[in-house]
């Protein structure tokens, strides 16, 4: 079955962001122009933290992760996405589509784990600044970025096998802009159910043992700050937390919309919409939140420009 398979199935129709030909070309040049700030602001973020000797703490270093999985989440969704705009059939290869699931997986599930660590780097800053550079040494630094990589890979690589090794029935029409697991596991002969509980766990662990860590790393810190007595620490503790915050709400908030929604109101279509808010809007957003409210970054920027300008005079 599983060859008949590779052999009869070849391609998959993708059904694209909206059906409606009239919003084709407002919505070709909207999402280009996001991916272009994309591809901007995330590589700018990862340049700078790296040639920048202020900006090499273990925060700017979780920073430079996320934006880098915040490229690639937007890279493997967006050019194919946009090239659906502009040809008449929205078609993707069987092996192309393997390959972007792979890939989507593997970004969505490391973002979580990297703004938990982030989370947890902002409870030990302020909960123990006196140990921080104990704590947060370079090797615990590369420990909460490898090991969730390493577990992305590994669900990425489950997820992609267990479906393409299966057996796919009827309809070849993906109800979506891209190859996720949600839409193609209904898809599927057999192990269908079995997908859509797998899917279910992964899911619910991943969002829920994130979201603990960034709770209960939150919780300690607001606690902390209640219990300092100037008004001036408090004020700096808000402040270096907020960039994470606002960038946790956002992404966090998009997830629950989609997970949260009761079983009469769902629909592919809502799903889109949260899809297009956590793959394209935020990778968009994240190096605004990190450089708009950040003087160090302003700062690196700055002092990067200005040497830059110098070498070229």
């Amino acid at each position: 079955m599983g060859q008949q398979n590779l052999t009869l199935l070849t391609e998959f129709v993708l059904m694209g962001v909206t059906r409606r030909p009239e919003l084709q070309l407002p919505l070709f040049c909207i999402f280009l122009i996001i991916y272009m700030i994309i591809v901007v602001g995330n590589l700018g973020m990862i340049i700078l933290t790296k040639v920048d000797s202020c900006l090499h703490t273990p925060m700017y270093f979780f920073i430079r992760h996320l934006a880098f999985i915040d490229l690639g989440n937007s890279t493997v969704i967006c050019p194919k996405m946009l090239a659906n705009f502009i040809v008449e059939q929205n078609t993707i290869s069987y092996y192309a589509c393997a390959a972007q699931m792979a890939c989507f997986i593997l970004f969505i599930v490391s973002e979580l784990s990297i703004l938990s660590a982030m989370a947890y780097d902002r409870y030990v800053a302020i909960c123990n600044p006196l140990l921080y550079n104990v704590i947060m040494s370079p090797r615990l630094c590369h420990v909460l970025v490898g090991i969730p990589y390493l577990y992305s890979a590994f669900q990425a690589l489950m997820f992609t096998v267990k479906i393409f090794t299966s057996t796919f029935c009827g309809s070849n029409i993906i109800s979506h802009f891209y190859c996720d697991v949600v839409p193609l596991s209904p898809m599927l002969c057999s192990n269908a159910q079995e997908m859509q509980l797998l899917i279910m766990l992964f899911s619910a662990f991943n969002l829920i043992s994130s979201l603990l860590v960034v709770l209960v790393s939150y919780m300690t810190i607001l606690l902390a700050i209640c219990r300092m007595h100037s008004a001036v620490g408090r004020t700096k503790a808000f402040s270096t937390c907020g960039s994470h915050l606002t960038a946790v709400v956002v992404f966090y908030g998009s997830l629950l919309f989609m997970y949260m929604q009761p079983k009469s109101t769902h629909s592919f279509e809502t799903d889109k919409t949260a899809s297009v808010f956590y793959t394209l809007v935020i990778p968009m957003l994240n190096p605004l939140i990190y450089s708009l409210r950040n003087k160090e970054v302003k700062n690196a920027f700055y002092s990067v420009l200005k040497t830059q300008c110098k070498h070229h005079i």
